[in-house]
């Protein structure tokens, strides 16, 4: 009821307090914000069957401390998720093989097709989100802030679209020379500014079309 309609596609719910996302939300919602509530879930299904026009979803500045991204088939042109100042520890993108007969969406299945912008900066996580590579329009991931440890060669496998990665402010000591080598459309490398690299990392600069790119690498052990 606290929630505001500003013309017939943007929803502002923030600073509400609400706990929830309504159960009653319009489907002709281009923008959704809910940011600043305490929400501690979000449910893609939610008993909800159609499909939404929502293209940018704002949940930065709540509790969710688990997120499963897995099931959001009704959001098909999303292009924008802010996650941003929560508590999560854990985002499940990567979809479990699922057992015999089981599999109702079959192989065609996409993970937020249209997705181009997911920012989960000032959270928890301690590793880069597995199955980043579900998400084919994914351009810009932001993980500024958390307490990842380590990169490894598959956290940005099959990235394909990705121009844009931050990790800054983590606790990286380690990154797997041939993390980024596949990133064509790269245009700044990694941010990775105020983290705990220990020593320079030409084996990564060497492998990338290093004249298009910009590298943040300031504020390291070294």
């Amino acid at each position: 009821s606290d929630c505001r309609w500003h013309g017939e596609f943007l929803l502002n719910c923030s600073f509400t307090g609400i706990p929830a996302i309504p159960e009653d939300l319009s489907q002709t919602a281009v923008t959704a914000d809910f940011s600043y509530n305490n929400i501690k879930t979000f449910l893609c299904t939610d008993g909800r069957n159609e499909e939404w026009m929502l293209k940018h979803l704002n949940l930065s500045n709540n509790l969710i401390s688990e997120l499963s991204l897995t099931t959001c088939r009704h959001l098909p042109v999303l292009e924008t998720l802010n996650l941003n100042g929560n508590a999560i520890h854990t985002l499940t993108l990567d979809i479990p093989t699922p057992a015999h007969g089981s599999n109702k969406c079959g192989k065609g299945c996409r993970l937020l097709p249209a997705l181009k912008v997911l920012s989960v900066e000032r959270n928890n996580l301690n590793t880069v989100p597995r199955g980043l590579g579900l998400l084919q329009s994914l351009q810009t991931v932001r993980l500024s802030s958390n307490g990842i440890r380590q990169i490894d060669l598959s956290d940005f496998q099959n990235c394909s679209q990705l121009k844009d990665i931050d990790l800054q402010n983590n606790k990286i000591t380690k990154i797997h020379p041939d993390a980024f080598r596949d990133l064509n459309k790269l245009q700044v490398v990694v941010d990775l500014r105020e983290n705990a690299l220990t020593t320079p990392l030409p084996q990564i600069l060497i492998s990338l079309n290093f004249f298009q790119l910009e590298v943040g690498l300031s504020n390291n052990t070294w």
